[in-house]
């Protein structure tokens, strides 16, 4: 089971400066400084000051230069496909890696470096670095011209000894070859030079210092990683060459060679199975095309897999066939899927090479290199919370591109297919299908290419499907539609036929058929796929892009007053029909794409605005032994042959993980849960008020679902929409309304008869029938205390007095049920009810307190004072006594239940309190916590409570949230810790152990207790 309700810490929409208690202290963070000159400050008019160097750091130097910046993916592209075996891709200032690069590039571009003098790859840096494992900065910059100083640079001087029109304009042509679209201008980057570097480390080997023995043992670690990683017996090694922002010890290979005064190349991870960089992090799944329940594909990450090795898995696991292979030349190269295993060996058919693997809240994207081309898989699935129209479509993108390295036209050709497990779980189950071009259906007695700007789509379907029917989390009712178009190219073809067939034609004859076949079968039975090929000809760069998911009409079957009724998509409100709505999306991706980035830009604005005024110290990690030095001279403790995680020695308190910053760690986990979050929901229309019919086609709303997926498979069920509450706020507070709403119509049209809150909406999605027997999952107190606050929260961002006016009557009814059980909740089941039953749960009264405490808002905003006193002094008292139960009496923490001394657990109920502004939580409270989680903290973070070692994301984020920088990054950071070194191969799950990897035994993941 796994998770679809992260963004936790997302709480007011911007600024994100509402979302922690505390401000964070950033006199002591620091980070290689770059800027462009035009913004860099100075102390005095035209010059530029260097910062001083600390006692025993190398000179840190103003380097003041005119230049581009090279982007450190494009360089690792470059270094690999142009085999430059002497440069390092992560530090081209070492060693022989200038050198390699300039003649490299004199052969590559002899027509611009023949008016530049030998080229300059500069790169922040802290010096202060004792054995050469710098980590990678994001860019180098290629520069002709470098001034730098010690001191003081005289920018007026330096400028106005001025570069020759030829020399400017021959770094203008470079520009537009390897980074083109970068400005080129004057920089100034503050740098600790790492030639000084070296040279004063040779001195000391001269005059008889230790360096001789730390350099041996490094050599003997590079040595060691090589070994290992060329038998593929390691995949953590394999994570410590490829994580740089993870791991500052991504060029491990480059030690020093003593005698020669350079580095000497010893391993560079390349192998047959190249392993690619990923960035922000390597999750344990990459989201392919996920857009609803149901149109949920992911990309594997296990056993250093990717895109052309793991291949495509649906949601819960299964495997779901997606085929891409780009020919060049005549060779094809096989970049997505692992259709190409079931076909002879072929001298003309190979893997892709893996190069890098990115991903950001909209975004998926892989690089490969195949021959004298680079091929990018785009996967887009577009979070647009404020677009209905856009956001009810199933279906995602996926653009395939290729751009030639050499500068060179190439003769290149595309191809892809699906198969039927889209559309089937089980492989004996007969489906059919059928190609459309448009709106009409192609025949196979005539099927031909009839326009150039045609979207041809396959549907795919069961030929007996059952409505509102799952078979393994997969819909048994709709179609699966796969569509792509001419694009431009010389020649376009498809076919649908045997898996094996059609692979091998593509392959040797390079084109496909315009044919169907109407043997229609199940999946089993010579795997039926749906192709397409392009043929572009003889072209530098191409590409073409395809469009993917699954559609139901109807989507959800909904109990209402004139009984059970079949609610349509809400795209049939602003689309004709489907293939309106495919031929809608397909020609959008412009502006959906503009759409996109605009979220994204602003998302990860926020995330920076955030982080740049409230920051805890950054460690930077040593070597994995027992005592280690950070940059500022802090001491810690990590021994990685226990789970405890990084210690304060003082104390041996936990403390944020050392090797990345904690707004890295963050951006990490939002930008991966954002699909995962919007991927579980489907917006639909309203039904009929009067007529009983299926849908009102006047409505100007839709109702929002919501899927439990993994764990039973409820519908909209109240203690997991709670969890995504805070990035609905942020996203769009509508959407939460959208989601209570059913919920409301269920309770107030008198189909529930308990008087405490449904947990859900339905005991099997799709199916919103309800509860009419009152038999649903008993959390009474957990899910009237999210009714509550999720009603609240939604008026405290919108202020919508009208609808808190209009469910005032029900949202009273919770409150009583709260003021009667929430001090003293008895044996009952909190959210996390895989831990089971526990009376009188700390955590779980105070979230009926802190509910009461919101009520008393809700009754002002109803002008009814006199509720809204008796709520707050209600509230006010039953934490007073809550206090005297729930609080350890070393006056340490707060217990897991009352007075049970050894006790403990995540007090993330209190974060609403914050969040909403609601009083009832003094400070002294969150202070307490916040000092006690580091005593009981894991390699990958907090555990849930004492009684076990999991943990859960959304509570821990939560908790994060209600503490200061300090502990805040303890939780954060391990949660993308986890996230980056997981072995497991699904999508990211909200529950997994927090001890790591220990005696053999992997406790990173606990399969099948996670929830949406």
């Amino acid at each position: 089971m796994f998770s679809l309700d992260l963004l936790q810490q997302f709480g007011h929409p911007r600024p994100l400066t509402r979302f922690f208690t505390q401000q964070g202290r950033s006199d002591h963070f620091t980070r290689p400084l770059e800027s462009n000159l035009e913004a860099a400050p100075s102390r005095t008019p035209n010059t530029l000051i260097a910062p001083s160097p600390r006692q025993g750091c190398h000179p840190v130097l103003a380097q003041m230069l005119p230049c581009f910046r090279w982007a450190r993916n494009e360089i690792r592209i470059h270094v690999v496909l142009q085999e430059v075996d002497d440069a390092a891709p992560n530090n081209l200032m070492c060693g022989d890696s200038e050198e390699a690069m300039n003649e490299n590039f004199r052969e590559l571009y002899p027509g611009p470096m023949a008016n530049l003098p030998p080229l300059r790859f500069i790169e922040p840096l802290n010096p202060n670095n004792e054995k050469f494992k710098y980590p990678s900065e994001p860019y180098a910059y290629v520069a002709d011209v470098v001034v730098q100083s010690e001191d003081v640079i005289d920018v007026t001087e330096a400028m106005n000894k001025g570069i020759r029109a030829a020399q400017w304009d021959a770094m203008a042509d470079l520009r537009d070859i390897i980074a083109k679209g970068e400005k080129i201008g004057w920089f100034v980057v503050h740098n600790g030079d790492r030639f000084l570097a070296q040279q004063e480390r040779l001195k000391k080997d001269e005059n008889g210092a230790d360096g001789a023995e730390e350099e041996a043992d490094a050599v003997a670690e590079a040595q060691a990683i090589e070994t290992q990683y060329s038998k593929g017996l390691s995949e953590q090694v394999g994570r410590l060459q490829v994580h740089e922002r993870y791991d500052g010890r991504s060029d491990i290979s480059e030690k020093a060679d003593k005698k020669g005064g350079k580095f000497k190349k010893l391993f560079r991870g390349e192998s047959s199975n190249l392993v690619p960089t990923y960035s922000p992090a390597r999750p344990p799944a990459i989201p392919l095309a996920v857009r609803s329940p149901y149109t949920s594909a992911w990309s594997s990450t296990s056993s250093n897999g990717t895109l052309n090795t793991n291949g495509v898995i649906f949601w819960p696991g299964a495997a779901l066939g997606w085929e891409g292979i780009v020919t060049v030349d005549g060779i094809s190269y096989e970049y997505l899927g692992t259709g190409s295993t079931t076909l002879p060996t072929l001298p003309n058919l190979q893997p892709a090479k893996p190069l890098t693997v990115t991903y950001d809240s909209q975004y998926s994207n892989f690089t490969f290199a195949a021959g004298p081309v680079v091929v990018t898989a785009s996967f887009l699935s577009s979070v647009l919370p404020e677009d209905l129209c856009r956001t009810s479509i199933p279906l995602s993108y996926l653009t395939t591109s290729v751009r030639s390295t050499d500068n060179q036209t190439h003769d290149v050709r595309f191809y892809s297919d699906v198969n039927a497990a889209w559309a089937a779980s089980e492989n004996n189950v007969t489906v059919q299908w059928d190609l459309y071009e448009g709106s009409n259906k192609v025949n196979g007695s005539d099927a031909a290419i009839r326009g150039s700007s045609s979207i041809y789509s396959w549907l795919v379907y069961l030929q007996k499907p059952y409505a509102f029917a799952e078979e393994a989390d997969m819909a048994l009712w709709g179609n699966f539609t796969y569509s792509s178009s001419p694009m431009g190219a010389e020649n376009f073809s498809f076919q649908s036929g045997s898996s094996g067939d059609l692979r091998y034609q593509y392959v040797m004859q390079r084109s496909l058929q315009n044919v169907l076949d109407t043997d229609y079968r199940p999946s089993a039975a010579r795997e039926p796929v749906f192709a397409y090929a392009h043929d572009f000809g003889g072209v530098s760069s191409a590409s073409v892009r395809y469009t993917i998911g699954s559609v139901q009409e109807p989507a959800i079957r909904y109990l209402t007053g004139q009984g059970v009724v079949p609610l349509q998509p809400w795209w049939k409100q602003c689309y004709a029909d489907i293939h309106q709505m495919i031929g809608f999306h397909f020609n959008d991706f412009n502006a959906t794409q503009a759409l996109a980035a605009r979220f994204e830009s602003q998302l990860r604005a926020d995330v920076n605005a955030y982080y740049s005024g409230n920051m805890a110290i950054v460690y930077n990690n040593g070597t994995q032994g027992h005592n280690n030095t950070d940059q500022y001279g802090r001491e810690y403790i990590y021994n990685p042959a226990n789970s405890y995680g990084f210690l304060d020695p003082r104390n041996f308190s936990g403390i944020a993980i050392p090797d990345v910053e904690e707004a890295d760690a963050y951006y990490s986990i939002v930008a991966l849960s954002a699909r995962q979050v919007m991927g579980a929901y489907v917006l639909v229309i309203p039904p009929s008020s009067g007529d009983g019919s299926d849908a009102n086609t006047t409505a100007t709303e839709p109702l929002m679902f919501q899927k439990e997926i993994s764990s039973n498979g409820n519908t909209n069920t109240v203690d997991v929409l709670y969890p995504t509450m805070p990035f609905l706020l942020y996203a769009n507070p509508n959407l939460l309304r959208y989601s209570l709403e059913p919920l409301y119509q269920n309770q107030e049209g008198g189909f529930y008869p308990n008087a405490y809150s449904m947990h859900d909406l339905g005991s099997h999605y799709p199916n919103a029938t309800g509860h009419v027997e009152g038999d649903d999952e008993y959390m009474p107190v957990e899910e009237s205390g999210n009714m509550i606050l999720m009603s609240y929260a939604y008026y405290k961002f919108t202020n919508d007095t009208t609808y808190l006016q209009t469910h005032y009557p029900l949202l009273r009814q919770f409150a009583s049920y709260l003021t009667l059980y929430s001090l003293t909740p008895g044996y009952q089941l909190s959210t996390d009810d895989f831990a089971g039953r526990l009376a009188n749960q700390t955590n779980l009264a105070i979230k009926g307190i802190v509910g009461l405490a919101a009520m008393a808002q809700i009754a002002l905003a109803n002008h009814d004072p006199a509720a809204a006193a008796n709520y707050s002094n209600t509230a006010t008292a039953f934490y007073a006594a809550w206090e005297t139960l729930a609080i350890d009496p070393t006056g340490t923490h707060t217990l897991l239940a009352y007075r049970w001394r050894s006790s403990y657990s995540l007090l993330y109920n209190i974060y609403p309190a914050f969040l909403l502004s609601l009083p009832i939580i003094p400070p002294r409270l969150y202070e307490m916590q916040c000092r006690f989680y580091p005593s009981v903290s894991q390699i990958f973070g907090v555990p849930l409570d004492s009684r076990h070692v999991y943990t859960k994301s959304d509570e821990s984020l939560w908790t994060a949230a209600t503490c200061g920088p300090d502990t805040r990054g303890l939780f954060v950071n391990g949660v993308a810790r986890w996230i980056n070194e997981t072995g497991t191969g699904a999508p990211f799950s909200d529950l997994w152990d927090t001890v790591g990897e220990v005696l053999g035994i992997d406790y990173g993941f606990l399969e099948n207790n996670s929830r949406s």
